[in-house]
């Protein structure tokens, strides 16, 4: 346990009608004493007048809580100041708990970092702690709020015990190989466990790629050739403003990003340079641009003018997943409609089409984000350990039983690789890494 007392803001900072102060740490007991004149009862709410210690000055009124250690959030005696929300009371009361011996501002994610070191989270529902807090669509929530209650940590533990009693039995058969007590069948046992774990991790791993997309935005791409209207049907999704719209083609020369909640999952729809011959390097430069978006994109919105007969312009190759939207349907000419009857047709100057179109992207994303109510990797970090994890299992598979002090070191590579994941084996040199991307309070 450290032997510092951290304090910090817990709730947003400006302006407020309440603020929520945290103190963890040794010191919290005296800070109480000093401040309240008592140490309340353990997780019941007092509403007290805040003193200056040795004076009478009060700072002011406001509830307290205390919950002493280790039954808190953070393993360590903790308090909290339900405070008035302005700047000055909250300078006071910072420079009150200041003057304690050993009590200082937190570092970002301390708090949650002390709950870690102590027991009271693992590293993948600390991660789902900091993403619950950035979570801005209900797709993020629900991923956040599955990791941060402990599911991942739960399967993933069961894993690594499940290897670890793999491991035991092929260094049973190597301990007591030559008292005839152990045969060739423990062996098989352990390959048969290995083998329904590695298809489950594997499994498990696949989904590291929706896990990721939920985390940071499904990626829509609107690309095709000038004047087909791009700039104004981004507007359109946007709702507001956010592309310069032009008569004059080539006018989008960048890209421009707006970030959209659609049926709850993050989207970044990428408005892109118009596709045509050209001999101006900047345009030259915004095309380039565009394929590249185009190519990494999770899904691009290939966009045409309906009442133009120019089809130069035709999708880039290597782009992933198509849909072929024909605007401007109000200028067209009824035998343009007809011919184009069967593709989804828009008017971003009139509105026609467009629910249509949300629509058909709501029901592609949420069939290729899907997670069936699973707790699934969300970040590079799970990825490459359960990767690990993955490499090790098979090696032990693809050798014999002839070396099988080798076939247990990949079982506990593989145990070892796991544990990393939760924080249950050395970590230290990736703490810093998690824990200061947190808001500091938390």
């Amino acid at each position: 346990m450290s032997s510092d007392t951290i304090y910090a803001l817990s709730s947003a900072a400006g302006r407020a009608a309440v603020a929520l102060v945290r103190v963890s740490g040794p010191e919290v007991p005296a800070i109480l004493m000093g401040m309240i004149g008592e140490k309340p009862s353990p997780r019941k709410a007092v509403y007290r007048s805040i003193r200056r210690p040795g004076t009478e000055e009060i700072i002011d009124d406001g509830l307290i809580l205390f919950f002493p250690g280790p039954g808190s959030a953070t393993g360590e005696d903790l308090a909290e100041f339900h405070i008035h929300g302005g700047r000055a009371i909250r300078h006071a009361l910072f420079e009150c708990l200041s003057a304690f011996p050993r009590c200082r501002p937190a570092e970002p994610g301390e708090f949650s970092q002390r709950g870690f070191e102590n027991g009271k989270l693992d590293l993948t529902a600390a991660e789902g702690i900091a993403d619950l807090v950035d979570a801005e669509t209900e797709a993020q929530r629900r991923q956040a709020q599955r990791q941060a209650s402990g599911q991942l940590a739960m399967r993933y533990d069961d894993w690594r015990e499940q290897i670890v009693q793999a491991q035991a039995l092929i260094e049973a058969d190597i301990d007591f190989s030559d008292e005839g007590d152990v045969d060739d069948a423990v062996y098989r046992e352990s390959r048969d466990r290995v083998e329904t774990l590695a298809k489950e991790i594997d499994q498990h791993l696949q989904s590291a790629s929706r896990g990721e997309i939920i985390r940071s935005g499904y990626r829509v791409v609107i690309a095709g050739p000038t004047n087909a209207g791009k700039s104004s049907l981004l507007n359109a999704l946007a709702k507001r403003d956010v592309a310069i719209v032009s008569d004059q083609a080539g006018t989008t020369r960048d890209v421009i990003e707006v970030h959209l909640d659609l049926a709850g999952y993050p989207v970044i729809v990428s408005d892109t340079a118009g596709m045509r011959e050209t001999s101006d390097d900047v345009e030259r430069e915004g095309i380039r641009r565009t394929l590249v978006r185009a190519a990494d994109a999770d899904l691009v919105i290939w966009l045409r003018d309906l009442s133009a007969s120019d089809e130069l312009a035709t999708p880039p190759k290597d782009a992933g997943r198509l849909i072929k939207v024909l605007n401007k349907s109000d200028l067209a000419s009824g035998s343009n409609q007809s011919a184009n009857s069967k593709a989804l047709q828009t008017s971003v100057k009139t509105g026609a089409g467009i629910p249509q179109l949300i629509e058909r992207l709501s029901t592609i994303i949420q069939e290729d984000l899907d997670t069936d109510g699973e707790a699934i990797p969300t970040n590079s970090r799970h990825r490459y350990y359960l990767g690990q994890a993955s490499q090790h299992l098979s090696a032990f598979l693809a050798a014999d039983s002839k070396h099988l002090e080798l076939r247990a070191e990949d079982l506990r590579l593989a145990a070892t690789a796991l544990g990393r994941l939760t924080g249950r084996i050395d970590v230290e040199d990736i703490l810093d890494q998690i824990f200061s991307r947190f808001c500091i309070g938390k």
